[in-house]
């Protein structure tokens, strides 16, 4: 039932929501060039990687030896609003849609994540990585990364389809007053150094 969900739900936003992404990808375009999305590799579920694709929110820019500057120096406010809106992540639709990932899930961090977790923590990824999740509606980046791990595992464990309407529609409430966006003091999540209880 949540994989037919997923592909109707999916569908349907891509059909009606097909215009909001021509505008954003046009305004991508014109304010930070190309590429318009943004990709990259992610865990799905048990781990496998994936391609997960985003709209782009920052600018290409470099140190004197080729290095990315820091998330700060390399957002716009465009970009800034793009996250804040959520906006960044109507591709991840496609990714649904082929069922890399779910509408509901624990999101799908880095790969270089992996081999840092708990064997708790790696219990995210007994199920899909989706566009929203649990951790996502009770404080997203605003959170500590313990806080939002056992947040996610709750979800595994108590997952069901009535959790995922209820999560979906905490998510418009999130999104239109764009709660816990950023995390302090950083314009993006701060990385993910390891558990401490490996």
């Amino acid at each position: 039932m949540k994989r037919l969900f997923d592909i109707f739900a999916s569908a349907i936003g891509l059909i009606l929501l097909s215009p909001v992404i021509l505008i954003v990808a046009f305004l991508i375009r014109r304010k930070l060039g190309s590429p318009v999305l943004f990709r990259q590799v992610r865990p799905g579920i048990h781990g496998k990687p994936f391609d997960m694709i985003k709209f782009r929110t920052m600018r290409d820019a470099i140190d004197d030896q080729g290095n990315p500057l820091p998330d700060a120096e390399r957002m716009t406010p465009f970009g800034s609003f793009l996250r804040s809106s959520s906006l960044d992540e109507l591709p991840e639709l496609w990714n649904v849609f082929k069922g890399d990932m779910s509408l509901v899930g624990p999101r799908p961090l880095l790969m270089q994540y992996l081999p840092l977790y708990s064997a708790e923590q790696y219990r995210r990824h007994e199920v899909k990585p989706g566009v929203t999740g649990w951790a996502q509606v009770n404080g997203r980046n605003s959170l500590e990364w313990d806080e939002k791990f056992k947040l996610d595992i709750w979800y595994v464990d108590n997952r069901s389809f009535i959790l995922d309407l209820r999560i979906l529609l905490a998510t418009v409430k999130k999104v239109l007053i764009r709660d816990g966006i950023s995390h302090e003091n950083n314009a993006t999540m701060e990385a993910f150094k390891g558990s401490q209880d490996k």
